[in-house]
Order: structure tokens, then sequence, then C-alpha cells
């Protein structure tokens, strides 16, 4: 099992500092959510912790080795992550765009084999792509196309998977949709998950712990019940929230009513 680790963790642009002597262990199976206002530093630790910025300190260990020490390949066969930019050439079709998984597994003397015929045949599957295997990218819409490019990091076989803003641009039915995926392969496939998320009720919902960020820095990090709480919601996000459980579904629901520093709602708000 991989384990995923941040050890007093800077991260910069330049010379601004985002993420400052931040230390993080992601444990194997876990499915986790970064939350955290805008400029908290959400996507750049995770853009940190996949080997696409170099720290200005400390270090990222994947299964105790210095990530940025290990090959481009190796660490592909171990790590995926999908970006909010993530882009490839729209006249792939969804069925070339999922072989782009497997390049981590061949090599200048390999070509492709039965199993890697097989695990691209599983990642389409999984991803409920069968019946768009042979349709370019630019024909899909933001469901199906988000579903494809998840089709594609499945297909490197990874440990661990991080994404920034899965269910971004979805709507409802599209949103579920992604998130059930990937609570089934986390359940079923031990495949260990951290993405960043805005939807504090998805958050609550399908993520087993939340670590909140603030000024690039952890500010709590637990499970949902502990994390998504009016006051770490008020400290973390600047808002009044009511938090309580849904008696249809037992899920934890967030509800931000009011910037902290502005109107709450009265007695008589409430009756209306």
């Amino acid at each position: 099992m991989t384990k995923l680790e941040a050890r007093d963790l800077k991260l910069a642009y330049g010379q601004l500092l985002v993420i400052d002597d931040l230390s993080l262990e992601i444990r194997p199976g876990d499915i986790a959510a970064i939350i955290g206002p805008n400029g908290s530093g959400k996507s750049t630790l995770l853009r940190g912790l996949a080997r696409l910025l170099r720290p200005k300190a400390g270090v990222v260990l994947l299964d105790n080795h210095d990530i940025h020490r290990m090959g481009t390949r190796t660490v592909a066969r171990t790590l995926a992550i999908l970006t909010q930019s993530s882009e490839g050439a729209p006249d792939l079709t969804v069925e070339e765009l999922v072989w782009r998984g497997r390049y981590p597994h061949q090599g200048w003397m390999r070509g492709a084999t039965r199993h890697d015929a097989e695990t691209v045949q599983w990642a389409v599957r999984e991803c409920r792509l069968q019946s768009l295997r042979g349709r370019r990218l630019a024909s899909l819409s933001g469901g199906e196309l988000q579903r494809a490019w998840l089709a594609l990091a499945l297909a490197q076989e990874p440990h661990v998977l991080l994404l920034d803003e899965p269910t971004s641009f979805l709507d409802y039915y599209h949103q579920l949709e992604v998130m059930e995926l990937l609570a089934k392969l986390n359940a079923e496939c031990q495949l260990t998950i951290l993405m960043v998320m805005h939807d504090l009720n998805q958050v609550a919902r399908f993520s087993r712990r939340v670590i909140a960020l603030k000024d690039g820095r952890i500010f709590r990090d637990g499970p949902p019940a502990e994390v998504l709480t009016p006051e770490v919601l008020r400290e973390v996000f600047n808002v009044h929230a009511s938090v309580f459980t849904d008696s249809l579904t037992g899920q934890l629901v967030c509800l931000p009513y009011a910037h902290s520093d502005g109107h709450q709602p009265s007695d008589n708000d409430k009756k209306d």
C-alpha cells in the first residue's frame, strides 16, 4: 500500500509563498478532501504533492522516497493527477485518450501487451464509456469528458489519485455520477484518493477525512463531523453556517447563511 507524505513543505510561485511549513500524511486507502477559501493554497498543495511544483523547502515522499528523485515513469505508475486544466488533442477518441494512461508501463523495447488492452477496457468500463469509446473528445459533454479523463488516470493503475475539483462545471446528476464512481473505486480497489473540493455537502458525504487550509497552513484535519463545524467554517471561510444531520439520509449538511462580519438572521427572518 502506497503512502504519500509531505514534510515541512514550502511551495511558492517566484517570491510568493503559498504553502508554508506544511506536514501531511495521506494514508493508504484514504478518501480525503482539501477545503479552504480561494487563495488558501489548495491547488498549489495538490501540485506540490504530484511533483508538478518543486518545493522551496521540505520534501514530498512517495513510499518514503523523495518524489523529485524518482523517475517520471516510476511516479506515474503509482500516482495520477487530474488538474482543472486537463487538456488533450480534441481529435483524439476516448479510447485513444485512455490508452495514453498505459505509457508509464511501456518502454522503448516494450509494445502494448494483453494486460495493457485489458486495463484500458477495464477503465473504459468502470467510467461507463463503452458507447463513447470511438467518439472524439471535442464532441463530448462536460460530464463525458470528465469521465474520459478519469478513465485515463485509472488506466495508469495508480495507487494514489489526486483530483483538483473533479465536479467543477458539472450539473448535479453528473456530480453524483463522478463522486459515486470515486467512492466505488476507493472501496473496491483500495484506491487512495485526495481531492480539492468546494461543495461542502459533497465533501461531507463522500470523504472520510477533511483537511481545511487557511493561509497556506492546515487549520484542521479530521473526520467530516470534526472539521465541518460552524466554528471551523467561520474561522476558515469567514461565514456563519448551520450544520445539521439530514433526517432522511443521515448525512451531514452545511448551510452557510451570512458573512461572519455581516447580517445574521434574526428570529423574524427565520420565521419567513
